[in-house]
């Protein structure tokens, strides 16, 4: 069956990862997603890995088709625009006023195509005096505050190990592209859609890590937030996560850990003296978690329906029997780097399934056929590449 976005298509010019990710969720959902490199390339693809497929462009890069144009060449450029003109989105994440410059922006494009969604991802936004920056996921991390509430308790603000500001962006931006599509649907119009990825990750971080600076009123409560250590526990043999927020939750996981008289603690009395000591709260929690092994505290806080879980490793996801049961990650054969595990797309629609359709292309290689759809005859694709326009590699 069909893909929701079955019958759009969106002309892809973004790279790394804010938009291609953002493109690759609209691909498995069955959209036609055209990726215009220029001939050297996304720079992703040489990052590691063999013909220009790393691993990270051939997860993030899947169900696409590969167009190589020269856009330094006006040929190239009127090969764009004739792209445009039958297009539903086009997505860029250059910097504020490349676009521009090189005659792809915004309006020039609404000329064009004026039902057109036309999307600008950039990382600070587009004014203010860090809009000409070179951004990229670290300095956002940074600036959104998200450094900080990964510090803990030791003080030292510490990055997120993997790109989280490029990926909320990327989700970000798939849903308001989606949500762009709908308004197109009930009014007829094209809009363009701006997202920073400060912007993005600012809005999700506010909601509980921001809490303390949400009632502007002095005269309200507001939770401050405490340094304190966070959920992973070692255990004899290795680590668990714990979580207990609620008051039943707590007092299940002292009686699997044999420590009723917790429950008289007058600090731990009602919920809000829980938060309000949760720093030695934890604490007595990890003293007590370290005497046993995982297995045994696993046993014993589930029987007592605390929320917990093993905390696995990048060797042995793949391997657990939860994530085997959701048939999250799948193994497909690809032409060019042979067998690949990924994570197949998430979400599950009865209806209008979404699925990885087609292995991550190599540089250029749908080329000649996007062309030909376009109209272009072979003699037209021909001097196109006499001219430079279509690189030396499509």
């Amino acid at each position: 069956m069909p893909g929701a976005l079955d019958g759009y298509r969106i002309i892809d010019l973004s790279q790394v990862i804010s938009g291609p990710l953002a493109t690759r969720i609209l691909a498995d959902q069955g959209a036609d997603v055209i990726k215009v490199e220029p001939p050297s390339g996304d720079i992703l693809r040489h990052m590691g890995g063999i013909s220009g497929l790393s691993p990270t462009f051939t997860t993030t890069n899947r169900s696409k088709r590969s167009v190589v144009l020269d856009l330094k060449k006006p040929e190239a450029l009127e090969t764009l625009r004739r792209l445009v003109k039958g297009a539903d989105v086009f997505i860029q994440n250059s910097r504020p006023g490349t676009a521009e410059r090189i005659g792809i922006g915004e309006k020039a494009l609404r000329e064009i195509n004026p039902k057109l969604i036309y999307v600008s991802i950039c990382g600070f936004g587009e004014e203010g005096p860090y809009a000409h920056k070179r951004v990229y996921d670290p300095l956002v991390q940074g600036m959104s505050t998200l450094t900080e509430i990964q510090g803990g308790p030791a003080g030292r603000p510490s990055l997120v190990r993997i790109i989280v500001p490029d990926k909320v962006t990327a989700l970000t931006a798939s849903q308001s592209i989606t949500a762009a599509l709908l308004a197109r649907e009930r009014t007829g119009e094209g809009q363009h859609v701006r997202l920073s990825m400060l912007d993005a990750v600012i809005a999700f971080v506010w909601p509980e890590g921001m809490a303390y600076h949400t009632f502007v009123s002095p005269d309200l409560p507001r939770p401050k937030p405490v340094a304190r250590r966070d959920l992973v526990y070692e255990t004899l043999d290795g680590y668990v996560v714990a979580s207990t927020v609620a008051r039943r939750e707590f007092e299940g996981f002292c009686r699997a850990v044999g420590k009723p008289e917790w429950l008289e603690d007058p600090r731990f009395k009602d919920a809000a003296g829980m938060v309000k000591n949760a720093k030695e709260r934890l604490e007595m929690m990890a003293e007590v978690l370290a005497t046993n092994t995982t297995e045994h505290w696993l046993e014993v806080l589930d029987a007592e329906d605390v929320p917990c879980a093993p905390v696995l490793t990048r060797d042995d996801v793949h391997l657990h029997p939860q994530v085997q049961a959701n048939g999250i990650i799948v193994e497909d054969e690809h032409p060019v780097v042979g067998r690949v595990r990924q994570a197949r797309p998430p979400e599950r629609m009865d209806g209008t399934p979404s699925a990885i359709t087609r292995p991550a292309p190599t540089i250029g290689q749908h080329t000649e056929e996007v062309l030909v759809e376009l109209g272009l005859t072979s003699a037209e694709i021909s001097k196109l590449r006499e001219l430079g326009a279509l690189g030396t590699l499509a």
